[in-house]
């Protein structure tokens, strides 16, 4: 079975990492590839008519309801990931989160992993999101936020990433201003791919969070090279 299996994650917790991760996901859907989106441990859950609910992967199953959707930790305290878990009395387990990324990976063709807030968010003792990219040997997709001030976490990232020998795919800059006049952002791409060694795969907008999931994947195909971020040719996506 084909399998296009990607990490997703961002610099801050403001990248909108989320209408990417959904974007990518319905677009992949939409062009006959069987999608899953799994969130190893995803904070500020709700509840709703009795049952904890993770605002990410409903907003998944909005933008396509085939998507099948996925979690191992799941805290209603919006913290750091380690801090949420220690509220619930709860230890995140790295061979939990291998255990059920190995049980999923085979029955979608499509893995979208959704990570957090970065690579060095703690999870548990020891246990990083770096770490957990490397554990699950998986590309690396970086989602940042087009804003000037963010350049220096962006390329911190992106080196620190290559030293410790993570595939980072390319990155996505996202909220990107209509009619910019902020030469710190306009020349972000370029700063990007002249100061590391990754390629920028896409540019995308601000996003409402009513957006219609068709206008979604327009966007995504529309700015994201959907090839690049999958290293993979789309018959359907050729002209």
């Amino acid at each position: 079975m084909l399998m296009l299996d990607l990490f997703i994650t961002g610099v801050d917790e403001y990248s909108d990492k989320i209408f990417v991760t959904a974007g990518l996901g319905a677009t992949m859907q939409s062009l006959g590839y069987s999608t899953g989106v799994y969130k190893p441990v995803d904070v500020g859950a709700v509840v709703k008519n009795g049952f904890i609910q993770s605002n990410d992967l409903a907003f998944i199953k909005f933008s396509d309801p085939y998507i099948k959707t996925y979690f191992s930790y799941l805290f209603k305290n919006k913290s750091a990931p380690i801090i949420a878990a220690a509220a619930e009395q709860t230890v995140i387990e790295k061979n939990v989160i291998l255990s059920d990324f190995q049980k999923i990976q085979d029955v979608n063709e499509c893995l979208l992993v959704d990570g957090g807030y970065g690579l060095a968010s703690p999870l548990s003792k020891n246990f990083l999101e770096e770490d957990m990219v490397k554990m699950l040997d998986l590309p690396l997709l970086l989602v940042v936020c087009a804003k000037a001030e963010n350049i220096n976490n962006i390329l911190l990232t992106i080196n620190h990433a290559s030293e410790i020998g993570i595939n980072l795919r390319g990155v996505i800059l996202s909220n990107y201003p209509q009619n910019c006049e902020d030469f710190n952002i306009k020349f972000m791409s370029r700063l990007i791919e002249e100061y590391t060694t990754t390629k920028v795969l896409g540019i995308l907008p601000e996003f409402e969070k009513n957006l219609n999931p068709n206008d979604l994947i327009t966007e995504i195909l529309n700015g994201v090279d959907v090839e690049g971020v999958f290293n993979l040719r789309i018959a359907k996506l050729q002209v």
